[in-house]
């Protein structure tokens, strides 16, 4: 895999843990508790990130490049569909705008650009890397590729672990009001 489709496939890596990290740092900052379709999206962010990953740390496969255009696609439909709801003349939409715009909308453009840019990494990354051993793939796989790695793996933790505190082991509640863990909580 060439230095370019490496550095890539880092900065796609980076690039959504810092998605990641924006929409929660967002959800404290205004505090505004995600809904389920903005969970999904991040769910879908996850899957992009982790396809990308899965080429920093096997070497580039179709089946991970695969697997990041379906997060993107299902990120797609998902924010799609909710900035759809709120398109209607008269419609409150859900959350503050930031920049302009609101979340979904921001996650929509997003998906977009993960999809033109796994397009563009496909056209540059040739054919796959079969001749590589796991041994030779872990041996590049340091420095900034494993900061990347260890950035969205942190970033997926900590959305994960807010949406068991949010929702619990049951389904969120469309319009979030509190989180689940402090009905549990003696006080």
């Amino acid at each position: 895999m060439g230095l370019l489709v490496r550095l890539g496939n880092a900065a796609g890596t980076a690039g959504i843990a810092t998605i990641l990290l924006i929409a929660f740092g967002l959800q404290f900052g205004l505090q505004e508790l995600p809904c389920p379709l903005c969970n999904l999206q991040r769910v879908a962010f996850v899957l992009c990130g982790f396809g990308f990953l899965l080429n920093l740390r096997f070497g580039v496969q179709p089946l991970h490049y695969g697997l990041t255009l379906l997060g993107a696609l299902f990120g797609l439909v998902v924010s799609g569909f909710q900035a759809l709801l709120y398109i209607a003349p008269g419609t409150a939409a859900h959350g503050v705008p930031v920049l302009g715009l609101h979340l979904y909308t921001w996650s929509l453009i997003l998906f977009f650009a993960v999809i033109t840019c796994v397009a563009a990494l496909m056209i540059f990354s040739g054919r796959p890397e079969h001749h590589n051993t796991d041994h030779q793939a872990a041996l590049r796989f340091h420095g900034v590729y494993r900061l990347a790695a260890y950035l969205l793996i942190a970033a997926t933790l900590a959305n994960a672990a807010n949406s068991f505190l949010l929702c619990g082991p049951a389904d969120c509640p469309d319009n979030p009001t509190g989180y689940w863990i402090t009905n549990h909580l003696p006080t």
